[in-house]
């Protein structure tokens, strides 16, 4: 078949089998590309899982502040362990309170950038430094063992 012979190819009609159109589509991979990130709605959805886990991490230390209350003075590190947790404690109050702060301020906005970035750069360090008193809690142990976790565990049956 000669060249000139060939066939002309009928141009692409619009329709659901065009790939063309299915480039084009909602929803396509190659869109999703093509579109650049929000990254107001990244950061906020950001600071809502950080928002979540502080949650988690709050209501453990509160569990272990009530087992050391629980245990009462006579424990051995009582008032470090009460110490540490109050700290912690608080610690995530003030982190909560900046998550909703970054959360509820527009990245997009140039002139709230810079504000943004130190806020966050505010509660990272805020994180680390629970971070790392929770180590401490942990090492010294908040948990109930031994005897008064036999007493306490028969007096709820």
């Amino acid at each position: 078949m000669l060249s000139s012979q060939r066939r002309k190819r009928p141009k692409a009609r619009p329709g659901p089998g065009n790939m063309e159109n299915k480039m084009r589509m909602p929803g396509s991979p190659n869109l999703r590309r093509s579109q650049p990130i929000n990254l107001n709605h990244y950061a906020t959805k950001k600071s809502v899982a950080e928002s979540m886990l502080d949650v988690a991490l709050f209501m453990s230390n509160a569990m272990r502040l009530k087992a050391v209350l629980e245990q009462g003075p006579s424990s051995h590190y009582y008032t470090t362990l009460v110490t540490l947790i109050s700290i912690s404690l608080l610690l995530q109050v003030v982190i909560g309170i900046l998550l909703v702060v970054i959360a509820q301020l527009n990245l997009n906005e140039v002139e709230k950038q810079w504000q943004l970035n130190q806020l966050n750069n505010t509660a990272t360090t805020l994180v680390f430094i629970t971070v790392v008193v929770n180590v401490f809690i942990t090492a010294f142990g908040a948990h109930k063992t031994g005897f008064l976790a036999a007493r306490t565990s028969r007096n709820l049956l």
